[in-house]
């Protein structure tokens, strides 16, 4: 059996919703989320379905800085390494095709420049 690509909005809010029902039941980085996003979570999710949706379909509805909200995160090398395991594990069990593979690659991308940006800004205390 076939599996979807990232190619609708409804394909994408599945990659989202299910991504993060694992990350908020994650013993490394649930604490972290929960913590910080709190009782906004479907707030962020729907931030989440807007930003994918813009990257992936060129269909802008995203409009917003995505490292700001993460700068002051309690999160080290290990956690982005952690983060990106478990999106490609996800996009693996729901999907494939040429988006899913550019959302992998993204992803691991946006993970490299936030770890070096959040490191940066603590070597640098800025």
């Amino acid at each position: 059996m076939t599996k979807p690509d990232l190619d609708t909005l409804d394909n994408i809010k599945l990659m989202v919703n299910s991504f993060y029902a694992k990350i908020r039941k994650d013993e490394l980085l649930g604490p972290i989320f929960n913590e910080r996003i709190g009782d906004r979570w479907p707030e962020h999710l729907e931030k989440m379905y807007r930003f994918w949706q813009t990257i992936l379909l060129d269909e802008h509805t995203y409009y917003g800085s995505p490292f700001s909200p993460h700068a002051t995160m309690p999160v080290e090398t290990e956690h982005f390494e952690h983060w990106v395991e478990i999106f490609n594990a996800n996009l693996d069990e729901h999907f494939e095709g040429e988006k899913k593979e550019e959302a992998s690659w993204r992803a691991g991308k946006m993970a490299q420049m936030f770890n070096y940006k959040i490191s940066y800004l603590r070597e640098n205390k800025l």
